[in-house]
């Protein structure tokens, strides 16, 4: 019988983990609401699997481009999914995946100093 090998997986958090999640709600703002801006709602469970908090800046990677927003942690969102407003190029029930910016790591490997 012939074995075939596995695939070499590696789990690893943080930047590199990125399972996508489905978009739920998109709220659209308009000028003069008290509350504008990019912001994604989420689970406090999928937060902490990508090791984010509330209130950190996040990339939104869809399938059209990629936008910095604020978080805000919400229990009220149903798991595997998040809600997201005023986020351009993104629509209701498409997959988005929601990373920490790597602040850290110079530019194109460069060091300074």
């Amino acid at each position: 019988m012939k074995r075939l090998p596995m695939p070499d997986v590696r789990l690893t958090l943080g930047g590199n983990y990125r399972p996508h999640l489905k978009v739920s709600e998109f709220i659209a703002t308009h000028r003069g609401d008290p509350a504008r801006g990019p912001l994604v709602r989420m689970r406090t469970s999928e937060a902490r699997i990508r090791l984010i908090e509330d209130g950190e800046l996040v990339w939104i990677s869809g399938p059209r481009r990629q936008e910095l927003a604020v978080l805000s942690v919400d229990d009220t969102v149903p798991s595997g999914y998040v809600v997201l407003r005023d986020i351009a190029g993104v629509t209701i029930s498409e997959s988005v995946a929601v990373v920490k910016p790597d602040l850290d790591t110079p530019i194109g490997g460069r060091q300074v100093g």
